[in-house]
């Protein structure tokens, strides 16, 4: 099993409020359903702090990482 960052988002809470994108645009992106997706299975460590910063500033805290 592979110990690799991995990011998430929990479509239920998620409304698209964009800022993970605006953070992370290599990471994530809102589609056209108008919810975040993650564009990359795992995180590559050059996206490392930016997918935390778009974890922590999620206003509805729908992004979470685990691994690492």
């Amino acid at each position: 099993m592979s110990d690799a960052l991995r990011a998430h988002v929990d479509d239920q809470m998620c409304v698209g409020t964009g800022i993970c994108e605006a953070t992370a645009p290599d990471l994530f992106e809102i589609g056209d359903d108008g919810l975040s997706h993650v564009l990359k299975d795992e995180v590559p460590p050059e996206l490392v702090a930016a997918a935390r910063e778009a974890a922590e500033n999620c206003p509805t805290r729908a992004l979470s990482l685990t691994g690492g």
